[in-house]
């Protein structure tokens, strides 16, 4: 494994965008922050660290551009988000870089989610000509019935650190497009790309107001003004169960419309038929992306009892041949976590099993800075913390099954739904088993299912509302029901 380094980073080869963006311009504040590299701990940036006075100011704008924006016809919001995606194309290798130095993803990881954001961007420009009602049949003659989708209004956005770039556009680019103007608060962590972004935004021609970025070390004044301000109509928030519920409960004093993506506890499901090579391939692409720090990746492995001893046998080597390493090298597969907070509960999860007779294969060891080795356990049972609790990091758990029935139970028996995961040649099996998991996205023989044009949410704790597709854009949109008397 790599050890990071003493000696600080070279300068980004572009200059970093670190003011906020309001009402089209940028704005420096008293008070800055620092972002630093996981890698390192080098100072990649002192960003702006708006408060309540900019918060207010923030939602003015949006209101104002509002009027504007939400008659500004379907055509020419497709056309500005056009320009957007192609000059998020355009930066992609700016972005990636970016991102690796504020959140320690592998830069070739990184340019992938850059593609992934821009897919958002591209498919939602194409949406935004298709917004239209329905007309109703009336059982009278004298009447005329139809509806129309209008944008909810102003929308308040706070997003996560682990996807920096493919959240701002899965939240922000449908809102666009639906005629909604966006306030956006990413997190503390990882502003630097959201910062770039509406700067793209601002030069493929987006109208001041439309699309604003509030950058702030403490969320909470930020976020009590929007959230109490009745002229933000919707709120959209990617982030831990937690939050989302305290968040869910203020929302409601102004009703709010409400999306919120929140956590999730994956089981992946090796079933006795499962093309084993194919498996342990997609285990580890969705166990192992951005160090296991995804809200959809594998956290609880069951193998059938008839492949278990091969399918870890060759799980082993797979994550033994990870290559963990510095982010801005593409060959680097595993990075580090984004801060010590992140190593310590993994660091207490693996502690937590091993101490309940879990046994370690493979890892299990940090290896300086905010790395943690890719580890996989064996001997995993109820209670502990890895089967209890999110680890957001690379470390597998695998447990064994003889039964469908009773695999079924232990996955869907946490309090979450976000995404699960079948490894099966059997399709009667595949159909029986997709249909029983309380998930709202389900991967079968595929561990990465999630794209732009289709759902992504999930049930029960994971949230309420989907992001992506024609769904992700009705979020966004009231219907307005018409009954015409003609005579």
């Amino acid at each position: 494994m790599t050890q990071p380094p003493t000696s600080q980073r070279h300068a980004l080869a572009e200059p970093a965008r670190t003011q906020a963006f309001i009402g089209g311009a940028w704005r420096a504040t008293a008070s800055t922050f620092e972002v630093r590299d996981p890698w390192d701990r080098s100072l990649v940036a002192r960003v702006a660290d708006v408060g309540e006075a900019e918060a207010r100011e923030a939602a003015d704008h949006a209101v104002t551009a509002f009027a504007t924006w939400s008659r500004t016809s379907a055509w020419e919001k497709s056309a500005i988000l056009r320009r957007w995606f192609d000059a998020i194309l355009a930066h992609e290798g700016e972005l990636a870089e970016l991102m690796a130095r504020e959140m320690g993803k592998p830069v070739t990881e990184a340019r992938g989610e850059v593609k992934y954001a821009a897919g958002f961007v591209e498919y939602y420009a194409e949406e935004a000509k298709r917004i239209h009602g329905e007309t109703i049949p009336s059982q009278f003659a004298h009447k005329r019935l139809h509806t129309n989708l209008k944008p909810v209004g102003p929308v308040y956005a706070i997003t996560p650190w682990n996807f920096p770039a493919a959240m701002v556009t899965r939240k922000v680019a449908p809102a666009l497009a639906a005629g909604c103007t966006v306030i956006l608060k990413p997190a503390e962590a990882t502003p630097l790309n959201a910062l770039r972004l509406v700067d793209l935004w601002q030069q493929a021609g987006g109208p001041p107001g439309t699309f604003q970025v509030l950058p702030c070390l403490d969320p909470v004044p930020v976020s009590r003004v929007l959230i109490n301000d009745a002229r933000i109509r919707k709120l959209t928030f990617t982030g831990s169960t937690e939050v989302g519920m305290r968040l869910y409960g203020q929302a409601a004093t102004t009703m709010k419309r409400l999306s919120l993506e929140l956590g999730g506890h994956a089981p992946f499901i090796v079933c006795a038929d499962a093309d084993i090579d194919a498996a342990v391939a997609q285990v580890a692409a969705s166990k192992f992306r951005n160090a296991g720090q995804t809200c959809v990746c594998a956290n609880r492995i069951y193998v059938h009892s008839d492949v278990h001893d091969a399918f870890v046998a060759r799980f082993l080597l797979a994550v033994e041949g990870l290559r963990v390493g510095d982010p801005l090298d593409p060959a680097t597969q595993i990075g580090p976590l984004v801060n010590g907070d992140a190593l310590d509960k993994v660091v207490s999860h693996v502690d937590d099993a091993r101490a309940g007779g879990a046994k370690v294969l493979v890892g299990g060891a940090t290896s300086g800075g905010s790395f943690y080795a890719p580890t996989v356990l064996t001997g995993v049972r109820g209670g502990m913390k890895i089967l209890e609790e999110e680890t957001f990091g690379p470390v597998a758990p695998i447990l064994t099954f003889t039964d469908e029935a009773e695999v079924l139970r232990a996955a869907n028996n946490v309090p979450v739904g976000l995404a699960a995961y079948v490894w099966t040649r059997d399709l009667g099996r595949a159909y029986r088993m997709s249909e029983a998991l309380d998930y709202g996205i389900v991967g079968i023989n595929d561990g990465v299912p999630a794209t732009p044009q289709a759902p992504f949410g999930g049930v029960k704790n994971s949230g309420l509302g989907r992001e992506g597709g024609h769904w992700g854009l009705h979020e966004f949109l009231d219907v307005q029901y018409v009954s015409t008397v003609i005579g």
